[in-house]
């Protein structure tokens, strides 16, 4: 079997999304997803330019050689824009191998671990009240896990609690700014799970994002301040980038601690996980190089008894979401999967064999990874820029995430 067609394609149903498309000789072709928020068309050329030409003629079922080469071989190893389209390439080719074997992908990966792959929806609102209600409504849903936010009171414009159920993290157009008080933020987070616990008791799961807003120092304090709401975790207290800043979090709360969204490689993970200063990585199929990639982050992590969450939002399309479902069911040290529901209009661009009950999700039994793209329809939505926003303090100082 060799390859013998690549190429990618963007679109904006609701959002926007990079899809790649791997053909070979004997009619079998498998997608990957190269999304990456707020710089899509970087990975497009990448891609485009870059990674297929080195394709064509190989055998796709050489998965691990294509991945180093692709690696390796370009020098310049790492980074988002890198990482994203190794991706691509890797959960293809894994799509092909399982169609051709006509097996659903996690059994190639190793057989299930589980019945069923738990999720955790978004409760958001711009009052504590509003949140509650939000919970409610996944609550009646049959989650068993829920991420809380809510808007802090006398600031504008928090992230991600403005938009309602189904809300799309990134806005058209050039990035939009808000205003952030950390000091605001610490006082009112607390609250905001005494009201969960006092509404929807214990037998709940409660997660929150920091979103790398806080110093180690004002992590520490915020972890130490929720103890008592007993959360399923803490996301992303602060920036990663050192990763020995989770060393002084760690010394002072004993609240369960996440990262790893936005990390590409093992080695962004290497020294948290070996130092055993997280509780859950984040990090995904489409951003830290596909499925052969994410099982070495996860192996590492299994020896230190640390478990994966992986990074669920609308910005991954719903052909990482079925990788990601496959990944999780077979992963022996899974914790939890983020899930954000994409729009009626994304999914018809991206038609799944995935499903949703009672809190739990499933990867079905399609051959592959199960999700396909209908060319057709990606067609009716040409790209439209957008970007996450940016936070600056009340002084005016760039303090994003």
């Amino acid at each position: 079997m060799k390859i013998t067609d690549a190429y990618v394609i963007v679109t904006c149903p609701a959002r926007n999304f990079v899809t790649l498309k791997i053909r070979t000789d004997e009619g079998v072709y498998g997608i990957g997803d190269a999304t990456l928020n707020g710089r899509e068309l970087a990975v497009a050329s990448y891609l485009t330019d870059h990674v297929i030409p080195c394709l064509i003629g190989r055998d796709p079922h050489d998965i691990e050689d294509i991945w180093q080469y692709l690696y390796k071989g370009a020098y310049w190893r790492r980074g988002p824009v890198t990482m994203s389209a190794i991706a691509a390439v890797d959960t293809a080719l894994w799509d092909i191998k399982a169609k051709v074997a006509g097996l659903p992908l996690y059994q190639l990966l190793g057989g299930k671990s589980r019945n069923g792959v738990m999720v955790y929806a978004h409760a958001n609102g711009q009052t504590v009240d509003d949140a509650m209600n939000q919970v409610q409504h996944y609550v009646d849903q049959g989650y068993k896990a829920i991420r809380i936010q809510a808007g802090v009171p006398g600031l504008k414009g928090v992230y991600g609690v403005a938009k309602g159920i189904n809300y799309e993290p990134a806005t058209r157009g050039l990035p939009a700014e808000s205003a952030w008080s950390t000091e605001a933020y610490l006082d009112f987070a607390p609250t905001l799970f005494a009201a969960a616990r006092d509404r929807f008791g214990w037998d709940l799961h409660l997660l929150h994002d920091v979103h790398h807003r806080l110093t180690p120092i004002e992590a520490a304090r915020l972890g130490k301040a929720l103890e008592p709401y007993r959360l399923f975790w803490m996301e992303d207290p602060t920036p990663a980038e050192n990763q020995e800043s989770f060393r002084l979090i760690r010394q002072h709360t004993t609240t369960p601690l996440a990262v790893g969204e936005v990390f590409n490689t093992i080695w962004d993970a290497k020294d948290l996980i070996q130092n055993q200063l997280i509780d859950y990585i984040r990090a995904t199929v489409v951003h830290a190089g596909g499925i052969t990639h994410l099982r070495r982050i996860a192996n590492l992590a299994e020896l230190y008894q640390i478990r994966t969450g992986s990074h669920g939002a609308t910005d991954l399309s719903p052909v990482c979401m079925g990788a990601a479902l496959h990944f999780d069911l077979w992963v022996p040290n899974f914790g939890i999967q983020e899930r954000m529901v994409h729009e009626a209009v994304t999914e018809s661009v991206f038609p799944h064999a995935y499903s949703f009950d009672q809190g739990y999700m499933h990867p079905g039994e399609a051959p592959g990874h199960g999700v396909d793209i209908d060319e057709a329809e990606a067609a009716k939505y040409p790209y439209q820029p957008a970007y996450l926003p940016v936070a600056r303090l009340t002084d005016g100082t760039l303090w994003n995430w």
